[in-house]
């Protein structure tokens, strides 16, 4: 976006006092409407002028001419009207704002420039023209304000869960927006409205919970309070900046007020900020309220002579898109400015909690492949097969916010559960359902006058199924959907009216006549059969002066220009009778009109053009009544979108072999559980089963690619599926009801912000450390693995053991450090699986099984082979990780924790690792006196951590036999025995029982040195010499 397209541009400002009338009306609305950039209607055109023009021609590649008059030239660029929509797309994806600058004056009536208004502001999150709007899809603009910004304002309320802090925000512990700080956690509010549908939403709390809601909603425009930045929330998108005195708290209450509702219902000062601020920007994007009298026309007869004859903005249906709509100032259709359903405060806590990281690595909405954010391959895209772009939205809504009540998950499984059973009950409703329109998105159109005569047509269509589907449900018994079939208002009064009123196929155009059914209304009939009886004159009237003039060619025509005439060739000219009057000369023909024609002409357009009139008259009015029971559709609309949202899962579980879960339930147990999305996406899926106990953590180990994170993915899915009301890709499943999913899957660099794969993955740990409880399910993959090993191994068994012992929340932990699987020996809790793998000779099969108790290697070398890495690479690798080929059934990184698992032990491994340091820290190893521990080993002394070093054969040998031995031979005066080869056979001994795989690089050092030492006392019996 280019700074200088928005508001006046500098060209125009410096010549502002010697401007043309036109330029002067386009300089005063953009100086108004700064900020945005202003699209001024000329004719058939919007254009622009100066830096604008420059930049919405380089933008949408289009043509940049010259304006021209007595104060010089003026840069200028224009979009169609009839193709605007698309053009303003590309401008609102640039991250622009867009003021329609409409004429709304008929050209007839003024003395100069024709008057122009902003008539509606185009903006990312306000939007509701079905061009720019993605079917079946939300559209929100968020608005953030926070307690702090009145010096002395306090908040209303504390709060409740996650709904503010313990202590109400003052004027000392909050931040104004002067003070360059940000406000204390537990202040910050955010409100969501989706125009187009009416739905207005808002929830208050700390800051990383305001921040999950955001990523969770996902809106398309975010408008910040002065005090709080976009830093602050990492916001994506358009960010809209504040409006002088919106986000005031007494504005704000008034605000609210004025809209019907009262801010009593708000708990907070940032609510009531947050609500008011975002009436007002709504308001403000519906346009300029001093046209509200203004005469709906279009051409500007001043500026050119390709001016419109209609400009209502109920083109927002309208191929051309355009979404003006310019007001009538009578009493028969008055706006709702801000037409929203109440609004709904909610607490984070009432659903099941996705943050950011979640929605993102269990790939929600958008998927990952190839680097690409994308909507395919999603959880939603294999729920996606509602029957109305109703139940699309409610389904993703769902989605967004899924059930924390036991009951209300039990309500829907049952009304799935029925749909499931009664196939034909479900495939009526859903055939029912695809003849039904976007009620919401219809029902706001309607009520803020931007509705046109078929979108009210479309209306009466969908209400017309109503009656079909309450009798479809007419057997039902689930409560949910008992209780839908009561909500389903037929809304017979206003279909009754639609059908009385509005033709069956009505044109685009809302002035130029062919809307209203002739009979409807006594004035418009008789205006219409003055029309129609002139015309059947006029089509009679050439037969007529054919007989009488003998001339056979002669037509009887009409055209805008001249009207209706009679048109005769030339080489029977001099057969035109004497009261013809000449209208036209053509080439081969002249025109003519007699006294007759013209009186007929006079009275056929009279009556046409004051038919027309009175068409809109009515058709305003008829939409004017419909609007006035636009909450009556709403509801009917809110229960169609349960209705379909139930019907397709229930048809996506048919289709895919889902069950009903149990919920809530003190085990997580799965039994053959399946990735919904990934068995869509594969030929063949390999089943599994899990089972977790209240605080049981599952340490996964196993190969790359074997399926570890997709296994804990589905069991992560499977749970949030059951508390939308589905059922989920198991042959059983009991499932508890799970307040919030945390997930740390996968690594990426956030490079904007400044951190690395590590550190990023380290904020993701705290963020689930911190607020995860015992009722949360936490999936965490590979956790340490940016990181030194040993860094990495501690800190990820420090975040199991945090887990195990002070969360106790169900834990999912998949990883290649081995060593953790030790943790079940000492820890009640925590249990160990592995996927299988399969090797014969130098292959290795992947089994994509879970079995109990650890895996037995990683395979990783196997993985690099079979990725392509060059055999070298491969063979020196394999030398490196421990020379082993393979023969063995092990790639040589498989240790002792792995060798000694024993399935049949539930994953609980009966004997830890033992080392000879065992307690000793690398530092203590390290930076410990050397002539301290050299002392302590003369003395035969070990330390108070030292243990027996592993053996291959299961035996153990004590560091103190090694030392005994050493130190034994000094205590006897240097004799040795040596000569016989006792020692080094010992020494051999102890080598050969060692189990490398086993010992740690300084526990090895260690033992190297105590065996060298033992060698420097022995003599060399090779260089004596008696």
């Amino acid at each position: 976006m280019e700074e200088g397209a928005i508001g006046l541009p500098p060209g125009i400002a410096e010549k502002r006092e010697a401007l043309t009338p036109m330029l002067a009306q386009y300089a005063d609305l953009c100086a108004a409407y700064d900020g945005v950039l202003v699209l001024f209607q000329v004719g058939d055109f919007y254009e622009a002028f100066c830096e604008a023009a420059d930049a919405i021609a380089r933008e949408l590649e289009i043509t940049l001419t010259k304006r021209e008059d007595s104060t010089g030239e003026y840069p200028m660029a224009g979009i169609p009207i009839d193709s605007a929509a698309s053009y303003i797309e590309r401008l609102l994806d640039a991250g622009y704002r867009i003021a329609i600058a409409d004429q709304v004056q008929d050209p007839a009536d003024s003395t100069g420039p024709v008057d122009r208004a902003v008539t509606q502001v185009v903006t990312p999150g306000t939007v509701i023209d079905d061009e720019l709007l993605e079917p079946g899809s939300s559209n929100y603009v968020a608005c953030l304000a926070s307690d702090g910004a009145d010096p002395g304002v306090v908040a209303i309320g504390n709060g409740n869960g996650d709904g503010g802090g313990d202590e109400p925000a003052t004027s000392e512990t909050s931040s104004g927006p002067g003070s360059g700080s940000e406000p204390e956690i537990g202040t910050y509010a955010v409100a969501f409205a989706d125009v187009s549908t009416g739905e207005f939403l808002v929830t208050s709390g700390p800051r990383a919970t305001v921040a999950d809601e955001l990523d969770r909603f996902d809106p398309a425009e975010v408008l910040l309070a002065p005090e709080i930045s976009s830093e602050a929330f990492e916001l994506r998108g358009t960010v809209t900046p504040p409006r002088e005195g919106t986000f005031e708290h007494e504005a704000a209450t008034e605000r609210i007020g004025q809209s019907g509702r009262s801010a009593n219902d708000l708990e907070r000062v940032s609510e009531i900020r947050a609500c008011g601020a975002l009436l007002a920007y709504v308001e403000y994007t519906e346009g300029d309220a001093d046209s509200e009298d203004a005469y709906d026309a279009g051409g500007d007869a001043d500026d050119t002579n390709t001016g419109r004859n209609e400009n209502d903005g109920d083109k927002s249906n309208d191929e051309s898109g355009r979404g003006n709509e310019s007001r009538q100032g009578d009493d028969s259709e008055s706006a709702d400015r801000s037409r929203f359903d109440a609004i709904s405060r909610y607490e984070p806590t009432e659903h099941l909690r996705l943050d950011a990281t979640a929605l993102r690595s269990l790939e929600v909405f958008a998927s990952h492949d190839d680097g690409d954010d994308s909507d395919d391959h999603t959880l939603f895209s294999v729920l996606d097969d509602a029957s109305s772009a109703l139940g699309r939205r409610r389904l993703a809504g769902w989605l967004r916010r899924p059930l924390y009540d036991a009951e209300a998950i039990e309500a829907r499984h049952d009304a799935v559960s029925e749909l499931v059973d009664s196939s034909l009950v479900r495939e009526e409703l859903r055939e029912l359902l695809r003849d039904v329109y976007d009620l919401s998105r219809l029902s706001t159109r309607v009520s803020r006058k931007r509705a046109n005569a078929r979108d009210l047509r479309s209306l009466a269509d969908s209400l017309e199924v109503v009656p079909l589907v309450r009798e479809a449900l007419s057997g039902v018994e689930s409560e949910r959907l008992v209780a839908l079939r009561e909500r389903l208002d037929d809304c017979g009064d206003i279909r009754g009216l639609i059908e009385r009123a509005i033709r069956p196929d009505p044109p685009i155009e809302l002035t130029e006549g062919g809307l209203i059914e002739p009979d409807f209304d006594e004035g418009l009939c008789s205006l219409r059969e003055t029309e129609q009886g002139g015309k059947e004159w006029v089509a009679e009237l050439e037969a007529r002066e054919r007989r009488k003039t003998g001339i056979d060619s002669l037509s009887v025509g009409f055209n805008q220009v001249h009207g209706y005439y009679i048109e005769v060739t030339n080489p029977n000219l001099d057969s035109v009778p004497d009261e013809y009057t000449r209208r036209q000369t053509l080439k081969n023909a002249e025109r003519f009109y007699t006294p007759d024609l013209k009186r007929r002409e006079d009275e056929i357009l009279s009556a046409g053009e004051r038919a027309d009139e009175r068409e809109y008259e009515l058709f305003r009015e008829v939409r004017g009544q419909v609007g006035a029971e636009a909450d009556r559709i709403d509801r009917v609309g809110d229960a169609l979108a349960d209705l379909d949202a139930l019907c397709t899962l229930a048809a996506v579980a048919v289709e895919r072999d889902y069950v009903r879960p149990a919920v809530g339930t003190e085990d997580l147990e799965i039994r053959g559980g399946r990735h919904p999305v990934v068995e869509e996406a594969q030929d063949s899926f390999v089943p599994n089963d899990l089972s977790l106990h209240a605080g049981e953590v599952a340490v996964i180990t196993g190969p790359n690619m074997s399926g570890k994170s997709t296994y804990m993915r589905q069991a992560a899915l499977c749970v949030l599926l059951a508390q939308i009301g589905s059922f989920v890709p198991a042959r059983e499943a009991r499932l508890p009801v799970v307040d919030h999913v945390f997930t740390r899957v996968g690594a990426s660099d956030d490079i904007a912000g400044g951190q690395s794969t590590f550190m990023r993955e380290m904020s993701e740990l705290a963020t689930i450390l911190r607020d995860a409880s015992d009722r949360s399910l936490v999936v965490l993959d590979e956790v340490g693995r940016g990181t030194s090993t040993a860094d990495g191994r501690a800190i990820a068994r420090a975040a199991v053991e945090f887990l195990h012992d002070a969360i106790g929340a169900r834990t999912l932990f998949a990883t290649h450090y081995h060593e953790l699987t030790d943790l079940a020996a000492g820890h009640e809790r925590v249990s160990n699986y592995h996927f299988a793998a399969d090797r014969k000779g130098r292959d290795v099969t992947f089994l994509h099984s879970v079995d109990e108790g650890a895996a037995a290697a990683s395979y990783g070398v196997d993985v690099a082979r079979l990725a392509g890495v060059p055999e070298d690479v491969v063979a020196r690798s394999r030398a490196l990780v421990g020379g082993n080929d393979g023969s063995d059934g092990t790639d040589g990184s498989a240790n002792a924790a792995g060798r000694r698992a024993d399935p049949g032990a539930n994953g609980h491994r009966p004997n830890r690792r033992r080392s000879p340091i065992e307690g000793t820290t690398t530092a203590e190893l390290t930076d410990g006196d050397p002539t301290e521990r050299k002392e302590r080993l003369d003395r035969n002394e070990p330390s108070a951590d030292e243990t027996a070093i592993p053996a291959r054969n299961g035996t153990t040998h004590d560091p103190s036999e090694i030392r005994g031995a050493h130190n034994g031979r000094k205590k006897r005066g240097g004799t040795s025995n040596g000569g016989d080869g006792r020692t080094e056979r010992g020494i051999e001994t102890t080598l050969r029982d060692l189990d490398i795989a086993n010992t740690t690089p300084v526990e090895a050092l260690c033992t190297l040195n105590e065996l060298k030492g033992r060698l420097d006392d022995e003599p060399d019996e090779r260089h004596r010499t008696d």
